[in-house]
């Protein structure tokens, strides 16, 4: 992977672990990332890495379906929950593959650099 990638992929990182909404086993998986960087365990961690990634992004469809559920107003609230929902089915349109939280939009922007990092 060329500095820049690498670079840009090591901020997307950060800002994955930053994120209030990153699961701890992204965290994890991020963390074992940036510490196996520039050794023979990058391309192991890589793999698991991009894996936990494409376990935990939210597709848009699966948040518009949890926000307007049960579940998603006993989590959220129920006023958030409808302003989740709202919010999901207006970049939908616009769009979006994907929740555009903090930890969702690092993972998106990460799994676009996939196969550079592998």
């Amino acid at each position: 992977m060329n500095a820049n990638v690498r670079d840009y992929v090591v901020g997307k990182v950060k800002e994955l672990m930053d994120a209030p909404s990153c699961c701890k086993e992204a965290k994890d998986a991020a963390k074992n990332w940036l510490d196996a960087i520039d050794t023979d365990k990058e391309v192991e961690a890589a793999k698991n890495l991009i894996a936990e990634l494409e376990e935990d992004i939210m597709p848009i469809d699966g948040l518009i379906a949890f926000a307007g559920s049960e579940a998603g107003a006993q989590v959220f609230g129920e006023d958030t929950a409808k302003n989740v929902l709202a919010h999901a089915e207006e970049i939908k349109a616009s769009g979006a593959k994907y929740c555009d939280c903090a930890a969702c939009a690092a993972c998106e922007a990460i799994l676009e650099k996939k196969d550079e990092i592998l």
